[in-house]
């Protein structure tokens, strides 16, 4: 026989350290059918026949959230064998109020107060037999993140689903609604489980529009339940909901004053309200926020010597996918680096020799200066002399993928074509895109060592400040949050948004949030043209960020978006120590994310792209051409080439690159790796000048999304025109932009003269800053932000 436990609680209780100790790796994550919330469930370590069903983070069982619709309908019509409600001790009155609702449904319920160790730390004491009582339900202490009692609670929740025991409900209710409540019960006994009557009861009570369509009560009965609810809400001068809010609340402050003894005064502060004194200060917030993420970008892609990401992705690039690597501490780097800096500069001359060029250049991708060397007869017979140096006569040598791969397929005799369809088109396009996966891990790390610290939940409060100012919501910038690590969920976590247009509006806009999948074009960019600068890896968020606040102040001061947005009510979660689990298993399944799409999109992107790229028509034969010039995929970006030209990336590789990264945003990468099958930062170097390569990398950060997230943007849409419209708003916000950055900027730099294009850009940017100005004539009065600290009473 197979048992399913519940695993139901508030937001940020510990709820999914709790989930990944007793599952581990026997998890399976999907969505809810029909819905587009996420779904996790695994198996009970041990136990092969219980299954953990995680249920979204809810304050409530009243159907207000999508989450919480899908987490009450999953206990009353899946009726679990058993319920482990987790409880944040630190802040338990106002978690008790879920975990009354969830008694009431009838199913055995086990209360584990979590975060035990920080009620110890605070001086505080919990009875828990004192709170067994009063609940009517057994309760057992835990600390999730220490990997305490978790599985004891499993274990009781398990003993109970076996015997079906549940305990006695307590007494919240008094007077005349216990009263009216009973009469219900009686009036519906029959018509629904006997376990859950006591909570369908309390539900018409409050008069619950879908548990009334779903019992269809007679219109007689209807009326002579209503006449029992009107007299209490007569009585206590009240609507029946907050009745029941309140009386609920009464009991609970009853039960806590018996069975929770606090140490420090009401108004003493803990250290996590000292620390958000600091982090979330008007006037420090921001500028905090700011270093933060430029010290995340900084390790993770470059600006520093110590810029873990970088070196990682520097070995990934030229060792694992390219020529080979050293093992550490076996090599003479320094006379290795000579040797090879002396065979680089010998091939440059010849090969400008050869051309007929009286000069060779050479590219330095780390100071990102480039040197001249002249070529004359002189210089010519002094490259001829320099032999190329072996690796392995410096220390032990790793010969890369590419090698190995054309070692081997040289030894059996492959033919040239398969040999360039392997090197060239999978391992050329795939290894670009997994050459940055290195600082893509790195980036989420840190990502999620800041979300498991409970920063971010403060980055929310604070950017609800700023978008509050422009439009949006707060609840916004958690879709966008979501976004930074892929799109699509980040799309479909504007279901939590009530208000209709701010949901629409947030759709429209978490596209520009750099994606975990537009990571390796910033990489590429930033380290092949601008020495892999921070503030260029940096500048993209910000800039995403910006794109957000902008089309916020535009958008709401049209019709369809206009009105206040909706009120941003969100809880502070403690600070504590990041979960050594949690970060990894996070950092994981967003990188294993990006390394599946390599492994089925992009290789197969790629396997197009070389053949597109390297056949053509060649004086009237179709045939394998030398020059990609030639190629199919020339001829096709050359004719639509021409609309990017006045944003300074007008070739017909830039075009193609930027339309397969349609299909999906690594494939931007992948494309120049099949493109540029030499040396694709000196390549790239070459292709772009600075302020061209800027603006390139705005584009492709700003304008429409991967396929997915298009789809993703249909569903939530449910409507192909304001999909359309979507995707049409994003490609033409990102043209602008990219426009003025290359038109203006390359004007204020030298690199681009003034010209019709100038005057467009100019143009727009006194279009642009009317629409921000102009008057909003829909402008009602903004509504205030609240924020609740967990620690805070």
């Amino acid at each position: 026989m197979e048992y399913k436990i519940a695993l139901a609680g508030n937001p940020n209780c510990g709820k999914t350290t709790l989930f990944n100790a007793l599952t581990g790796s026997s998890q399976y994550v999907g969505n809810w059918p029909g819905v587009t919330v996420e779904k996790k469930e695994g198996r009970l370590k041990g136990h092969k026949d219980v299954v953990i069903q995680d249920l979204p983070g809810i304050y409530s069982l009243s159907p207000y959230t999508l989450e919480e619709v899908v987490a009450r309908d999953y206990l009353v019509n899946e009726k679990p064998d058993a319920i482990l409600n987790i409880v944040d001790g630190t802040n338990i009155e106002r978690n008790l109020y879920l975990t009354t609702q969830l008694i009431e449904l009838g199913i055995p319920v086990v209360v584990a107060v979590n975060m035990i160790d920080l009620v110890r730390k605070n001086g505080d004491k919990i009875d828990l037999d004192r709170l067994a009582g009063a609940l009517g339900c057994q309760v057992v202490e835990m600390s999730a993140l220490k990997g305490e009692g978790g599985m004891a609670a499993a274990e009781k929740a398990l003993e109970l689903a076996k015997t079906h025991k549940t305990g006695e409900l307590p007494h919240v209710f008094t007077g005349s609604v216990e009263h009216a409540i009973a009469h219900i019960e009686e009036s519906i006994q029959g018509r629904v489980d006997d376990r859950y009557l006591r909570w369908y009861a309390i539900k018409i009570f409050e008069r619950d529009g879908k548990v009334l369509e779903q019992l269809g009560l007679s219109p007689e009965l209807k009326k002579h339940l209503e006449l029992h609810i009107a007299d209490c809400e007569h009585e206590l001068d009240d609507d029946a909901e907050s009745i029941i809010t309140n009386q609920r609340y009464s009991y609970i402050s009853s039960v806590v004053d018996k069975a929770v003894k606090k140490k420090k005064a009401a108004h003493s502060l803990t250290v996590s309200d000292k620390i958000d004194r600091v982090v979330t200060n008007r006037i420090a917030a921001l500028p905090i926020f700011v270093a933060v993420m430029l010290l995340v970008y900084a390790i993770s892609m470059g600006g520093w010597t110590v810029s873990i990401g970088t070196h990682l992705t520097d070995w990934a690039n030229d060792g694992l996918f390219g020529d080979g690597w050293f093992v550490p501490f076996t090599a003479d780097t320094d006379a290795w680096d000579e040797a090879s800096g002396a065979w680089e500069e010998a091939s440059a001359i010849i090969a400008a020799h050869d051309a007929g060029e009286s000069a060779a250049y050479l590219y330095d991708d780390e100071s990102g200066e480039t040197t001249t060397l002249a070529v004359n007869e002189e210089t010519y017979q002094a490259a001829l002399t320099v032999a190329e140096p072996d690796p392995s006569d410096y220390g032990t040598w790793v010969p890369g993928l590419p090698v190995l791969a054309e070692n081997g397929l040289t030894a059996i005799g492959c033919n040239e074509v398969l040999q360039s369809l392997i090197l060239d088109g999978i391992i050329g396009g795939v290894g670009a895109v997994l050459g940055f996966v290195p600082q893509m891990l790195v980036l989420f790390l840190l990502l999620s060592i800041l979300e498991d610290v409970g920063y971010m939940a403060r980055v929310a409060f604070i950017m609800d400040r700023i978008f509050r100012r422009f439009g949006l919501s707060g609840k916004s910038f958690i879709p966008m949050l979501v976004a930074t690590g892929c799109g699509v969920p980040g799309i479909m976590a504007s279901r939590t948004i009530e208000q209709e247009r701010d949901r629409r509006m947030t759709i429209m806009t978490t596209g520009f949030i750099p994606c975990g999948a537009k990571m390796p074009i910033i990489a590429l960019f930033a380290g092949a043209l601008f020495g892999g600068s921070a503030w260029v890896a940096a500048s993209a968020y910000f800039i995403g960020v910006a794109a957000v606040i902008i089309s916020g102040i535009i958008l709401k001061k049209t019709r369809i978006f206009a009105g206040d947005p909706a009120p941003f009510v969100m809880e502070l979660p403690a600070y504590h120590a990041p979960a050594a689990v949690n970060v990894l298993r996070a950092t994981w399944e967003r990188g294993w994310s990006f390394i599946k799409r390599a492994g089925t999109v992009i290789l197969l992107s790629s396997i197009i792209l070389w053949f597109l790229q390297g056949f053509g028509f060649v004086d009237g034969v179709f045939q394998m051409v030398e020059d990609n010039n030639d190629s199919l995929l020339a001829a096709v970006g050359h004719t639509v080439a021409f609309i990017f030209a006045p944003l300074g990336f007008g070739t017909w590789q830039a075009t193609v690159a930027t339309v397969t990264g349609l299909i999906a945003k690594e494939e931007v990468v992948s494309t120049f790796g099949v493109l540029f099958p030499g040396n694709l930062t000196m390549d790239m170097a070459a292709a772009f000048t600075p302020i061209a390569a800027y603006s390139f990398m705005i584009f492709n950060l700003l304008c429409a999304p991967c396929f997915a997230a298009m789809g993703a943007i249909k569903r939530e849409m449910n409507n192909w025109k304001w999909t359309l419209g979507a995707i049409g708003y994003m490609c033409g916000f990102a043209y602008v932009a990219a426009l003025m950055v290359y038109q203006l900027g390359g004007l204020l730099t030298g690199a681009v003269s003034f010209g019709v294009g100038t005057v467009v850009a100019l143009v727009l940017l006194a279009g642009l800053i009317y629409l921000l100005l102009r008057r909003n004539k829909y402008e009602d009065r903004p509504l205030g932000a609240r924020a609740v600290s967990a620690a805070a009473k």
